[in-house]
């Protein structure tokens, strides 16, 4: 089964850095997974991320649990 990511909406990070460089990119309205990409390459790679992991994973990151 092909996973289109042409319907995401998607939405830069407010991490990302003002001069461009460092750009994530989450889709928004596809159900079951999230997608990922770069946003200066938006016809590049883009990663796909089953949605209760990617929440695993923000959740994580607000609670400092993958910190260096």
């Amino acid at each position: 089964m092909k996973v289109t990511t042409s319907v995401a909406c998607w939405v830069k990070s407010s991490h990302s850095h003002p001069d461009g460089t460092n750009c994530v990119e989450i889709g928004l309205g596809t159900p079951g997974f999230i997608p990922v990409r770069d946003s200066k390459t938006p016809d590049g790679f883009v990663l796909r991320f089953p949605a209760a992991a990617f929440a695993g994973f923000v959740s994580s990151l607000k609670d400092g649990n993958l910190d260096s």
